[in-house]
């Protein structure tokens, strides 16, 4: 059986999540269901009539509660976020191991990583049992464990050009 390959899209610059996104359309296109989780974003987006019209070739999950920033939170109200993104986190977890879909996306995974929400080895351990499923993820930081999980890794980086007078 093939493994589904495992794609970063990481960097300083915007355009990470777009790019997944991308991804998923173009994956849905081709008639593969994707699913979408979405960490440290609040669930502000869950509420776009654009992403629910998208279903159900896209579905897109967010487990955090509140409509802030992970950043913006009191440190009360960040614990009970960590439950809830274990909790998504658990669910990612359950769509590989249950074949969910084609194409999963771990929307700013890379961060939960860095803020030690979530260990780089729990990472590995859940892409390690992702069958034919491909799977995206997206963040800021790259560090060497992190690159080792993907079979390809895009580094996307805002680049500032002085206009010529």
């Amino acid at each position: 059986m093939a493994k589904g390959s495992v794609y970063i899209y990481a960097g300083d610059g915007r355009g990470k999540s777009p790019a997944a996104l991308g991804r998923a359309l173009q994956a849905a296109m081709e008639g593969k269901n994707v699913v979408i989780i979405q960490f440290l974003k609040g669930n502000g987006s869950m509420n776009s009539d654009f992403l629910r019209r998208m279903e159900p070739e896209i579905k897109l999950f967010s487990f955090e509660k509140t409509v802030e920033n992970y950043e913006k939170l009191s440190e009360e109200k960040k614990q009970e976020e960590i439950v809830n993104i274990r909790n998504g986190m658990n669910f990612a977890r359950k769509v590989l191991s249950t074949r969910g879909c084609d194409l999963l996306i771990l929307d700013e995974v890379l961060r939960l990583t860095e803020m030690e929400i979530v260990q780089v080895e729990e990472l590995k351990t859940m892409l390690e049992n992702r069958e034919e499923t491909d799977v995206i993820l997206t963040g800021v930081k790259l560090t060497d464990d992190i690159c080792i999980l993907a079979d390809e890794v895009s580094k996307i980086e805002t680049v500032k050009f002085k206009v010529w007078e």
